[in-house]
């Protein structure tokens, strides 16, 4: 397991918080949406563990333990360099936990020995197909306890053409144009720091692209695991916090 300098760390992530900007218009208050959810739902709850699926460097992790001091948050991703970089720059905040959400039964590598009561993603699961995002909502199903909610914060699509370029167009209006991804990546490959993570991200087959998985479609799979109610709690454009709360016996 590779450790940075925090300082170090923190100045690479300050840079990946400009980029990410490029592409999410009102992420710091996507980020406080979610956290708003959370806070509501789980306030009954004394030390709620909280899940963050496709984490990175642990930019919405860190944010929810900040605002929900008590919870135990776990951020889950498959990136050795954005692994890296949320240890070494929160070690305090967060446990960071390696799994690959396209591999059956990635929740046995997360060691919990309780049911979630909440699991969240931001700006990640775009990444999945259908298949492979039906096969993560039907593993959610065994994790979170009943009555307990998921979130996912992204970019959602609207299944109407004409409908979906509007609110990307709103979007694009918002965005900054600052460093793009291909350049932040290209600069870690290039820092002789974290080139062999840049290698080891790269030699694992890296996960990218976006397969417009649709509001409805993201609902339908997410019923059809057991979430009882599922709806949108907040939209600006296509950018959309989807919540769900888990079938109760």
């Amino acid at each position: 397991m590779t450790t940075l300098c925090p300082e170090y760390a923190r100045a690479w992530l300050r840079r990946w918080d400009a980029q990410q900007e490029r592409y999410v218009a009102e992420r710091e208050r996507r980020f406080e949406v979610v956290g708003d959810v959370l806070r509501h739902a789980l306030a009954d709850r004394p030390r709620p563990l909280v899940l963050d699926l496709g984490c990175g460097p642990g930019s919405l992790a860190v944010r929810l333990a900040r605002r929900l001091p008590d919870a135990r948050v776990i951020g889950v991703d498959t990136d050795p360099l954005l692994l890296a970089l949320g240890r070494s720059a929160y070690p305090e905040v967060a446990r960071f936990a390696e799994a690959d959400l396209r591999r059956p039964g990635w929740t046995a590598r997360l060691g919990l020995e309780e049911a979630a009561d909440a699991v969240v993603s931001a700006t990640a699961l775009h990444y999945l197909p259908v298949a492979d995002l039906a096969a993560v909502y039907a593993e959610l199903a065994g994790l979170i306890r009943p009555g307990g909610l998921f979130v996912n914060a992204d970019n959602l699509c609207d299944e109407q053409p004409a409908i979906a370029a509007l609110a990307a167009a709103v979007r694009g209006e918002r965005v900054g144009d600052g460093e793009d991804w291909a350049s932040w990546w290209r600069a870690a490959g290039q820092d002789p720091v974290l080139a062999p993570l840049v290698a080891a991200r790269e030699a694992g087959g890296t996960v990218e692209g976006d397969h417009r998985v649709s509001v409805a479609v993201h609902a339908a799979l997410l019923r059809q695991a057991g979430f009882a109610q599922v709806g949108t709690v907040w939209q600006t454009g296509d950018d959309v916090v989807l919540a769900a709360v888990r079938q109760a016996p």
